[in-house]
């Protein structure tokens, strides 16, 4: 593998792509890249998702492993023992742009379609994702990150993920209108897109894929919202989880506003500021400045009686974590923001 910190996509094979036709058109051969890392829970049915899409043309799947200490690997290896469309190659640093780029440089066709190990595909996806390529001329498709949980605390982070309480106005979170948006959920991209680009930025331990559309669009590509595409995604079984996810993308969205300037918007400096004004009036009130409780007072009303609107037809058992839910995802983000290392995910001189 290329040693720098932007690996190259791979150049494919130069004989003609497989097409198939159907009707009066033909379809093109599609890539899938998935990089995986402890998803023993979920892989088995994320994969069958893949391999039973309803899509006429040819199809492969290439699974990046990384060091995972459940069975993920050897789950891997059983299921591309049981269907020649599957490729495994190992990602030996377990990141996910690293895992891109190599299951991309492994790959076959012009077409690449993302996916991550705990999401789940409807049957149509794939046809959606070329269709609306081919319809509209955009270097990346995508559609709805539709959350949705199995256990009550589960439930709770599926509804705030897919509230503006909760995620602010995204389209891929809240849904919405298709048409051309900063970034998706996931995506399906032109190659020729990726290798203009040069691929997955690995110093983008997070944020990759808003940072890799923001380079497409700066390139010139558009990158467009569909309400065709509807993934489900699983979000993380416990508060624990849930916190680390929102601070380390709270950290890692600050690096690329530092990179990209001009790209922090209201939506996402809100949780600091509301981090900030909370800390200043709880250390107001501690010292004797009754008011200053008026703020994180304020912000706890407010989340409560979001939460109970947000709610509405929610088992009992996610409903009363929603709060806390809510709390959890804004405090978690704010702070990661706030304390994002000026150093962390530093450029390096071969960027483009």
């Amino acid at each position: 593998m290329n040693p720098s910190p932007r690996a190259q996509s791979a150049q494919h094979s130069q004989q003609p792509e497989p097409q198939a036709g159907t009707g009066d058109r033909t379809w093109p051969a599609v890539s899938v890249v998935m990089p995986v890392l402890n998803e023993e829970r979920h892989l088995t049915d994320a994969v069958r998702r893949i391999l039973t899409q309803d899509y006429p043309g040819e199809l492969e799947l290439v699974l990046a492993v990384g060091p995972s200490r459940d069975r993920t690997e050897e789950i891997c290896r059983h299921l591309a023992t049981e269907d020649p469309r599957i490729v495994v190659v190992a990602n030996p640093t377990g990141r996910t742009p690293q895992g891109l780029n190599i299951a991309i440089k492994s790959s076959q066709y012009s077409i690449i379609v993302r996916v991550d190990g705990h999401s789940l595909l409807p049957a149509d996806y794939v046809r959606a994702a070329v269709e609306t390529m081919e319809e509209t001329g955009a270097d990346n498709v995508g559609g709805i990150m539709a959350a949705e949980g199995v256990t009550g605390f589960e439930q709770a982070v599926a509804r705030a993920m897919t509230s503006r309480l909760g995620v602010g106005n995204a389209r891929f979170h809240t849904g919405g209108e298709a048409g051309e948006v900063e970034t998706v959920y996931l995506g399906t991209f032109r190659r020729s897109a990726l290798e203009r680009v040069g691929g997955y930025d690995e110093t983008f331990v997070r944020a990759q894929d808003w940072e890799m559309n923001h380079r497409i669009r700066q390139s010139g590509g558009r990158i467009f919202f569909t309400p065709r595409m509807r993934v489900t995604y699983r979000p993380r079984p416990n508060l624990r989880a849930l916190a680390k996810q929102y601070f380390h993308t709270g950290r890692w969205r600050r690096v690329v506003g530092r990179e990209h300037q001009g790209t922090l918007n209201p939506r996402y400096l809100a949780p600091p500021a509301a981090v900030l004004a909370m800390a200043a009036g709880a250390v107001a009130g501690a010292f004797g400045f009754w008011p200053g409780w008026i703020l994180p007072g304020g912000y706890a009303v407010a989340v409560v009686a979001g939460a109970a609107v947000e709610g509405r037809g929610l088992p009992v058992a996610a409903w009363v974590r929603l709060p806390l839910v809510f709390a959890t995802m804004h405090v978690s983000w704010g702070v990661g923001f706030l304390t994002s290392p000026p150093g962390l995910g530093q450029p390096s001189p071969s960027k483009n």
